[in-house]
């Protein structure tokens, strides 16, 4: 039995400019000890995803209007909210994309590790936070001890960012949902974060559901992905094959994108146009207004998932 089981799920965003389906009818399957990546451009649901399965989606406006998400064989959108209170943070984490935001800035950082061993595991206050200085130590951040007297301010990116993983990975969770754990860090502190995220899935055999716009980690640290565009599955499979031969034009046009160097220089191939607005999606596919190879039917009818050398697809080339 796969751990995460996503099927048919809606999330849509009831607003004065309309109906936005920010996840719309999203499959998804996640096993033990697997990292899976879900990328594409802002504003294409990704978070949103990730917050539906641990039930944060602000309401109003927003609302999960339909299907499932099986965590274990348990049904996450069927339990009450103290129920889904035990399920998050102990089974079910996640790493937030904004360090800063997801820490409290008026509290320690150890008061703040400290608390999620206690409500979670029991912990007394003593022995919390000799845990969340082992916590610190496990996530390489020097003289932990100290370290926990500093409050978020006071420390920088990257070990902020090591402190919303140590957070995350406190309970030993089965599930870490990362959003964008390496976004606005350089280069170095980047590998390191990833790094460190792949050793610690590796020890603890926790499974990672990982958001990104960064094709490059994706081909590092994944085994399968899903492009999102416009709230809905794109294409999805092994990344090796995905990498190789992308087969919808989104995926092309991502993979194309990236910074290819010639001998006059770097050279860029943007995809053309933006994104549509949620609450007004063009008729038929949502990318053809984009994509150079739409035809009539692209234009007319909404293409489904088509299975296509082992992948799923949504595109009528493949029909």
């Amino acid at each position: 039995m796969s751990l995460l089981e996503i099927r048919g799920l809606a999330t849509h965003f009831f607003t004065s400019a309309g109906v936005a389906r920010a996840v719309d009818g999203v499959d998804l399957t996640l096993d033990r000890g697997q990292t899976v990546a879900v990328v594409g451009e802002s504003g294409c649901g990704k978070t949103m995803l990730a917050l539906s399965v641990l039930r944060l989606v602000p309401d109003p406006p927003g609302r999960i209007v339909a299907g499932s998400v099986r965590f274990d064989g348990t049904d996450l959108l069927a339990l009450s909210e103290d129920e889904m209170r035990q399920v998050r943070g102990r089974r079910i984490s996640m790493i937030f994309q904004e360090p800063m935001t997801a820490l409290n800035p008026v509290f320690t950082v150890g008061e703040q590790v400290a608390e999620m061993l206690r409500l979670h595991l029991g912990l007394d206050k003593r022995a919390a936070r000799d845990a969340a200085a082992g916590l610190l130590d496990l996530v390489r951040i020097p003289d932990a001890a100290q370290r926990l007297k500093n409050y978020p301010h006071e420390l920088s990116g990257g070990m902020r960012q090591r402190i919303v993983i140590a957070m995350a990975l406190a309970c030993d969770p089965d599930l870490v949902l990362a959003d964008e754990p390496t976004t606005a860090l350089d280069v170095t502190i980047q590998a390191q974060i990833l790094d460190l995220l792949m050793d610690l899935k590796e020890r603890r055999s926790a499974a990672v559901l990982l958001i990104t716009h960064d094709l490059g980690v994706v081909a590092q640290t994944c085994s399968r992905a899903m492009v999102m565009y416009a709230g809905q599955a794109a294409e999805e499979g092994e990344v090796a094959g995905l990498f190789a031969s992308p087969l919808h034009p989104y995926t092309q046009g991502l993979l194309g994108s990236l910074p290819k160097l010639t001998r006059r220089g770097a050279r860029l191939t943007p995809i053309p146009g933006i994104v549509p607005p949620l609450t007004d999606l063009p008729p038929g596919c949502s990318f053809h207004p984009r994509c150079p190879k739409a035809f009539d039917r692209c234009r007319a009818e909404h293409p489904p998932l088509l299975s296509r050398d082992g992948r799923l697809v949504r595109c009528w080339l493949y029909s």
